[in-house]
């Protein structure tokens, strides 16, 4: 059941996942450091040395092993006893600059690496101290680092994806919401690692609950308030419209409802005693006339037969439509107008794929109240149901998935779509 659109959804997710896990392996830009730090060593914190203390009065072949040279230069502070002197608070001093002290020229010797301590002093700051806990917190934060997706990385995948809900028997613009539900839900959106499929999963179904979102009927609870409730069943020839009828009065009836059937189909062949055969089965009685009788009459008949018997339902059925033959379609709009209908039932056969698309529409000038699917548990695809639901905004009541009358179930819509992203 549903294993197309199943397999469509599956593939979308599955791309969506491997587009945030290749943003997860991008590699990090390195933020460059500062031109002062890099004119002068890569990394000056490694670079410096034990403090030495009083590094002029040693000798200079024990202290540098490079030969020295002499030069004459002003005195600059004796910078290496300030090293040693001040080494908790290097900083701290350096931002109250004292007065320039006026001294007498005396020799200095200046090798390279003291050098490269002179000019280091001016330019260097302790590390910052970090505390046990900011330590920890920076760790979790690599450990859990969550990603983010561009629009132009998701785009390839979802138009894929619309391509394959299309051939699932989903409506272009039924694809089209998808895609831009999707778009809204995970554009942007940071995902920690490992989270990926369960993510893009919730999106999907929050997409697909949306559409499904139509006002509920509880159909055993109408008779509460109105007796007799009476539904009137739509659908093209071949729907399964007969069926569908008996299974619903063996559902009630299962349930301690009574229930009465009008056989409305005064012009298809056979129609009223395929009809008569069923209520044998179930249990309930038929209202008929002769072939060719007036439709809207029948069921006048059965409604008034529930009234006097005290019956709860009557269940009415109707020719094969087809939007084309306005005679027919007349007939029907008589037929609504005379016994006013608490529920104006569609059956679709799921396997007319985009087509259950168009028999809604057909009979939109009739005015749907709720929709039955047959033939589900045969349905591969399952585009359908989205598509019908998007278009009329009206509750699905039942799924037909077999041939029995057991075959028969209430629509769930977090059990559709948990079956159709698996």
């Amino acid at each position: 059941m549903f294993g197309i659109l199943k397999d469509k959804l599956s593939k979308a997710i599955k791309s969506i996942s491997e587009k945030f896990k290749e943003k997860e392996q991008e590699p990090k830009k390195e933020e460059p450091k500062p031109e002062s730090v890099q004119s002068t060593v890569e990394n000056p914190v490694e670079k410096i040395e034990a403090p030495i203390e009083k590094p002029i009065e040693t000798p200079t072949e024990q202290l540098f092993p490079e030969p020295a040279t002499i030069v004459t230069a002003p005195a600059i502070e004796k910078p290496t006893e300030k090293i040693a002197e001040e080494k908790p608070t290097l900083l701290k001093e350096e931002t109250k600059p004292k007065p320039e002290k006026k001294e007498e020229l005396k020799p200095v010797i200046i090798t390279k690496k003291s050098e490269q301590i002179v000019k280091q002093v001016g330019i260097l700051k302790p590390p910052e101290k970090k505390s046990f806990i900011s330590k920890i917190f920076e760790k979790a934060v690599k450990t859990v680092t969550e990603k983010r997706i561009d629009e132009k990385d998701l785009l390839p995948v979802l138009n894929e994806l619309e391509t394959d809900l299309i051939d699932a028997d989903v409506a272009i613009d039924v694809a089209e919401r998808i895609k831009a539900d999707l778009l809204k839900g995970l554009v942007g959106k940071e995902i920690r690692r490992g989270k990926e499929s369960e993510e893009i999963v919730s999106a999907f179904r929050q997409s697909l609950l949306g559409i499904l979102d139509v006002p509920q009927v509880d159909l055993e609870k109408l008779s509460d308030t109105k007796k007799p409730v009476v539904l009137l069943f739509l659908g093209f020839n071949g729907s399964g419209k007969t069926t569908s009828i008996a299974k619903i009065a063996n559902f009630l009836k299962e349930r301690g409802h009574s229930v009465v059937l009008a056989a409305a189909d005064s012009w298809r062949a056979a129609a009223i005693e395929q009809l008569e055969e069923h209520a044998d089965k179930i249990g309930v009685n038929v209202i008929k006339h002769n072939y060719g009788s007036d439709p809207a009459a029948i069921v006048y008949d059965a409604v008034e037969h529930a009234k006097a018997k005290g019956i709860e339902y009557v269940l009415a059925d109707s020719a094969g439509r087809v939007h084309t033959n306005q005679n027919l379609m007349q007939e029907l709009q008589k037929m609504v107008r005379v016994n006013k209908p608490d529920l104006k039932v569609l059956i679709i056969d799921s396997m007319t794929g985009n087509d259950a698309l168009e028999q809604a529409r057909a009979f939109g000038g009739i005015g749907v109240d709720a929709v039955i699917f047959t033939k589900v548990d045969v349905n591969e695809k399952g585009g359908a149901i989205l598509s019908v639901t998007n278009e009329l905004r009206k509750p699905i009541l039942f799924l037909g998935i077999g041939q029995e009358y057991k075959d028969f179930e209430k629509f769930d819509a977090e059990k559709f779509v948990s079956r159709v992203l698996g």
